[in-house]
């Protein structure tokens, strides 16, 4: 977003009497001169989001100069990394407001995220990457299919580095939250540290640094901190490239699993049978013996292989929704993004990827779901409205529910954003 600078027009340019030898100009009516004064009000009082904040991010800019310098990041480093960040960027800023794991119903969550195209997409690159997959697998000791799940949750199996307008800069990115966003700017501060780091070793160009608002990187969104701390170098070319090397973000990624403790050869959790009685102990942990002995039971009549594995008892969309009992592993998938959310669909992803099913037990939801065909029409009406541009491919995600809101005020419907059978039922008649 380009910072527009608001310029309070000069009164004597627009028609009042000057003096000191210029020509006198004829003077304006009287209401001309008050709605040029009232414009003239209005921008100083819109002017310190605009000059008056790039003063005020310019300042910035220096006091975080000095802190690097204490921090053992060079002048020719910072200049580099700071080359044509001149204001903060607002876009950052709104984005910062909106997190799909804290905000969105599970069944949302679900619906963009683990679904019959990322789970035959993620097949497909099992093959394409075998030999890779195995050797990672061999030497980090986690499971290729709990890497894909990864990789599909992080960039959509890398289309998210195809489209390079929608990656930004991490400098600029991290130095908006570090100059405006009280909550991130301790984070900010420390990864724009660690990301002049990335640029000092001299392995990074500054124009490869492009990430998320939030400033994470490559095939697996790893934060400039974790960058440093993780990052591998598989494919043994002397780079250590999670921009353009998938052998090199999936290593990285499982590296981060190993090291903070996963537990090779076993699962992140069991959906489990829970009876009424003991659905108040949610969030308690026991041995999963002893989770048997009070009447809970795997789903479609499994066993327990690790009887002595403690384990925690979740109901992540509420007590009608189902119920997982959750293992050491489901919270090292957390050590990546801290989210329930997030570590049930890593591991429900990458147990759909290695041939398991749906869930027994359905997410509860407000209307039942399109199928896949039916979601690809929805999409394809939207588009014949020009309401919708990106790919029909099904994908119910932020672009199709804006669109769907689109859709619903425009046929004067509760924009709910929501894709349910009967508003695809009142897309078709209006087509």
């Amino acid at each position: 977003m380009v910072n527009q600078r608001l310029i309070v027009p000069n009164v004597g340019e627009i028609g009042v009497a000057a003096g000191g030898g210029r020509q006198k100009q004829p003077l304006l009516p009287v209401r001309w001169l008050n709605a040029a004064l009232i414009i003239s009000v209005l921008m100083i009082a819109f002017a310190p989001q605009g000059a008056m904040a790039d003063a005020g991010f310019r300042k910035w800019k220096q006091s975080f100069s000095a802190y690097a310098y204490r921090k053992g990041i060079t002048k020719t480093t910072v200049r580099r990394a700071f080359k044509g960040i001149n204001a903060p960027d607002r876009e950052v800023l709104e984005l910062a407001r909106y997190q799909p794991e804290f905000r969105q119903k599970l069944w949302m969550y679900f619906d963009s995220r683990v679904n019959e195209t990322s789970v035959e997409r993620g097949r497909e690159e099992k093959k394409n990457w075998s030999r890779w997959l195995s050797r990672i697998e061999r030497q980090y000791g986690v499971s290729a299919n709990i890497l894909l799940a990864i990789w599909s949750m992080e960039s959509t199996y890398g289309e998210a580095m195809k489209r390079p307008k929608s990656l930004r800069s991490v400098v600029h990115s991290l130095s908006t939250l570090a100059y405006a966003d009280k909550r991130r700017r301790k984070f900010a501060r420390s990864q724009l540290i660690a990301s002049m780091k990335i640029l000092q070793s001299g392995k990074v160009r500054p124009d490869q640094l492009r990430g998320s608002w939030a400033g994470a990187m490559g095939h697996t969104q790893f934060i400039p901190s974790s960058y440093l701390i993780y990052s591998q170098d598989i494919d043994k070319n002397g780079k250590k490239d999670i921009w353009t090397s998938v052998p090199d973000a999936l290593a990285t990624a499982a590296n981060l699993l190993k090291r903070n403790g996963w537990r090779t050869g076993r699962t992140w959790g069991y959906e489990v049978k829970v009876p009424k009685r003991i659905r108040s102990q949610s969030g308690k942990t026991r041995t999963l013996s002893a989770w048997s002995k009070r009447g809970i039971s795997r789903v479609a009549n499994r066993k327990f292989p690790a009887s002595n594995d403690r384990a925690v008892l979740k109901f992540p969309a509420g007590k009608n929704g189902p119920a997982f009992l959750m293992l050491k592993n489901f919270y090292v998938l957390k050590r990546y993004n801290n989210s329930d959310k997030y570590a049930l669909a890593v591991g429900h992803l990458a147990d759909q990827i290695g041939g398991a099913g749906e869930l027994v037990q359905s997410i509860p939801r407000p209307f039942p779901k399109l199928s896949l065909p039916q979601r690809k029409e929805l999409q394809r009406l939207l588009a014949k409205m020009g309401l919708y541009d990106k790919d029909i491919d099904g994908n119910i995600g932020s672009g199709t529910r804006a669109a769907i809101r689109r859709a619903q005020i425009k046929m004067g419907l509760n924009p709910t954003g929501f894709e349910s059978p009967k508003f695809l039922s009142r897309l078709r008649k209006k087509s």
